[in-house]
């Protein structure tokens, strides 16, 4: 049986005008998971990923870390976000002021889960997007591949909060509101594991920081 690593992307540049792209302390993340995993013997028979920058850049931290020994990558656009943008202008047309406050920042991420709940329950069709359905059947497809392909390997997946919490849901069926749920906790650069066989894929860890868990780490964590 094989392990299914899923690693969101680390930090981004949350309220810059392009957030698609790791700060410092992203690349910082990226390149410790990479350390934490060679310390500890860990390669991979495959390796997929999104094609978004934030994540190409995490796997090239993570790939680093690992002293460059890793399978050349699948690019898979199953694997990219949503986009919350568009997602949030569907409730709210009405201009937002940057999320430079606590407030302002709880603000923008309350409108995102109103927003994901509609898109979900196929109340609106944010512009530009797939049809929730469309996006965790492609999310679905991911996951079948390494069912058929991949079951008797170890397989790193590099993508975003929005695909993983879909992955997690196909695999324990949970309701939108947990997956939502779900998608709001997962933390930069954290990892969720699946075990694997040609039947079935099962959860053995969510949202772990293992590679953060020293002294030297301490405030390393992040979530947007």
């Amino acid at each position: 049986m094989g392990t299914l690593y899923l690693v969101r992307h680390g930090q981004a540049s949350f309220g810059a005008d392009d957030y698609d792209r790791l700060s410092e302390r992203g690349h910082a993340q990226a390149l410790r998971l990479g350390q934490y995993w060679r310390e500890r013997g860990i390669r991979f028979d495959a390796v997929l990923c999104g094609t978004l920058l934030r994540h190409t850049q995490t796997l090239a931290g993570i790939v680093e870390g690992l002293g460059g020994e890793a399978p050349e990558p699948q690019a898979l656009p199953q694997l990219n976000e949503y986009d919350s943008a568009a997602l949030i202008h569907s409730v709210h047309p009405a201009p937002l002021p940057a999320p430079a406050t606590p407030e302002l920042y709880r603000q923008h991420f309350r409108l995102l889960c109103d927003a994901l709940a509609q898109w979900m329950g196929g109340t609106i069709s944010p512009a530009g997007m797939p049809e929730w359905e469309q996006f965790r059947g492609g999310v679905r497809g991911v996951l079948d591949l390494v069912r058929q392909r991949h079951a008797g390997g170890d397989v790193l997946l590099v993508s975003s909060g929005g695909p993983i919490s879909a992955a997690i849901g196909e695999v324990l069926s949970t309701p939108p509101e947990v997956t939502i749920a779900l998608n709001m906790r997962i933390r930069n650069s954290a990892v969720t594991e699946f075990s694997v066989s040609p039947k079935r894929l099962m959860l053995q860890t969510f949202n772990s920081l293992a590679h953060l868990d020293a002294p030297e780490y301490a405030g390393w964590t992040t979530h947007a």
